[in-house]
């Protein structure tokens, strides 16, 4: 016997575009730097667009076939002021969204701690799902580990650590040696260019925290430990 489909609610980690004016070209160039510096990450990855600050109207049309064209999904707006402004987003196909605030739970059953002994390669990708990812060596550029959990990394970051997949706000990403092309937790994510010099070849511990207007941001530490 067959089932019916179902519906039902469910949650996921979207990476937020923050927009802050109308310049459609000024937005893509700014994306397709992101996409040529990390395609595995962003390559097919679906954004929701914030444009709380934005003033004047947005083509959405061009917008959002710019973004694809780049290799991301648009999905949805938020921070949309008006009738008219959802409307304009709803006629480019976008969802209007609106963000909720609410408390990161761990999985109800977590996994025992993956522990991987070995270098991981160029190429390689390793997921340790539901729990936490020790990682006893180095990560070369062009490699990926993933964890729903926290990271430890004894040796060198050079890839891309990815903790909190599945929206844990509470994963740390702890690191020997920072070197990395990618960090992220919980979808908050940042480049090799944006970490500063001061945390860069340190032992760093990172972590969610939440800036003046109450959004999560990374939090680098380091650890003289």
């Amino acid at each position: 016997m067959s089932q019916s489909p179902d519906l039902k609610g469910s949650s996921f980690t979207l990476s937020v575009l923050h927009l802050f004016n109308n310049d459609i070209s000024e937005t893509l160039a700014y994306l397709d730097e992101k996409v040529a510096k990390a395609p595995s990450f962003f390559t097919s990855a679906p954004v929701v667009l914030n444009i709380t600050k934005v003033e004047g109207d947005i083509d959405f049309t061009k917008l959002k076939q710019g973004i694809l064209n780049i290799g991301m999904i648009p999905v949805g707006v938020t921070g949309s002021k008006d009738k008219r402004t959802q409307n304009l987003a709803k006629e480019a196909g976008l969802a209007i969204m609106s963000a909720a605030k609410s408390p990161s739970q761990a999985p109800a059953d977590m996994e025992p701690v993956k522990v991987i002994h070995t270098p991981v390669r160029s190429g390689q990708q390793i997921y340790a799902k539901n729990g936490d990812l020790v990682i006893l060596n180095h990560i070369s550029a062009g490699a990926e580990v993933i964890a729903d959990g926290s990271i430890h990394i004894h040796g060198t970051l050079r890839g891309r650590a990815i903790a909190g997949a599945s929206g844990q706000k509470a994963a740390k990403i702890i690191c020997n040696d920072l070197q990395a092309e990618l960090v992220s937790i919980a979808g908050n994510y940042w480049l090799s260019d944006q970490i500063k010099d001061e945390f860069w070849q340190k032992k760093v511990m990172l972590s969610l925290a939440s800036d003046e207007e109450q959004n999560d941001v990374l939090s680098f530490q380091a650890l003289n430990i």
